[in-house]
Formats: C-alpha cells, structure tokens, sequence
C-alpha cells in the first residue's frame, strides 16, 4: 500500500475537526463540539465503562469509539430531524472509506460495524460510551442555559444497554459539570515576609 494511501484517510479524518454536531444547534447552541472532540470523550469513555463493565479489553472499546463516527467526513452530522427526510448510507460512505487500506480498512470497518450493529458486547459498550458522552455534552449545555437539552440525556438514558451507563446517567443530574474542580484551587494566604 502507498504511503499516499494512508496519508488520504490521515488527512480525511483532519475533517472530523471541521463538522459540528447539528442537533444541538436546534435548542440554539451557536457553537456545538466538534465530531472529533465528541469522538475523544467517548473512547475515554468507553475504556472506563468496559472496565466499570468487566469487559477484559477496553482498549478495543476505546478503539472502536476512536473510529465510530468517520463516516461523517463524508456524509456530515445528520440530526434525528433532518433524518427524518433525508437518507445517509454511511456505511457505503465508510466501506468507500476504508477500501484503499486493505486489511487496515477491514479492521477499522470491523471494529466500526461492531458499534453500529450493536452484535457484540464490545459494541454495545462502545454505544452505550457514544450516548453517555451525549448526555455528558448536554449536561454542560443544561447549565449553560439550555434546558432543552434535558431531551438528549431523557433520549440517551432510555437507549443505554449496560448496567454502568444507566448508572451513570442515573445520577448525571445531580452532578455538575464543575465539580471535577472543586476543592483542588490552590490556597493562598498572605504570609509575613
């Protein structure tokens, strides 16, 4: 295979940088997280819920995530509205993909279709990771002013598969997104010198 090959589907996945997620631009987010960040918080997610799951490689998971959306270099970030009238195969879009990187592009396509097919515990894991990062993302959003966007961790928590990701979103909303930080601010007192 040319290196010209792999630097193609390089450069390609340079555009999951560039698409926005849309659906949250219907509660009117002006500037959503891009595919590739959402893409990143998830396989992190998907290697704690594999392990919170038992599951005994979560470094596939976390792979699976890593790929799991690039169809959407091709195709863009369809929301649940505008699919209701407009039709992606993004699996052709994906197939087309991976084709030029042969035994490569089948893997990534195995490990791709796992999560959308949902057939494996690994792919359930993985999807389940994809809606907790959702409900994750709409968590900040909620606080940020955007009630509405309750709707995506009511959707996401409905969807969930594994014992771990309803246990996650069963306390999401009594969370906030900054308590991460509380209590780790440097103190500084004024000192005599």
């Amino acid at each position: 295979m040319e290196t010209s090959t792999i630097w193609k589907f390089i450069f390609e996945l340079g555009q999951l940088r560039r698409i926005k997620h849309e659906g949250i631009r219907l509660i009117g987010v002006p500037n959503p997280e891009s595919v590739a960040e959402h893409s990143l918080r998830a396989a992190q997610i998907g290697f704690v819920l594999a392990k919170m799951e038992g599951y005994a490689n979560p470094a596939e998971v976390a792979t699976m995530l890593v790929f799991h959306d690039i169809g959407e270099c091709r195709i863009g970030d369809l929301h649940k509205v505008a699919a209701r009238y407009v039709e992606a195969d993004e699996m052709h879009a994906v197939q087309d993909q991976l084709a030029p990187l042969e035994d490569i592009g089948k893997e990534i396509f195995s490990l791709w279709n796992q999560v959308e097919e949902k057939n494996t515990q690994a792919g359930i894991i993985a999807k389940d990771a994809d809606y907790v990062e959702q409900a994750a993302t709409a968590k900040e959003f909620m606080e940020q002013g955007f009630t509405m966007a309750q709707d995506w961790i009511t959707n996401t928590s409905r969807a969930v598969k594994t014992d771990s990701a309803k246990k996650l979103l069963g306390d999401i909303l009594n969370m906030q997104s900054t308590d991460w930080w509380q209590g780790l601010k440097k103190i500084i007192l004024d000192q005599p010198k």
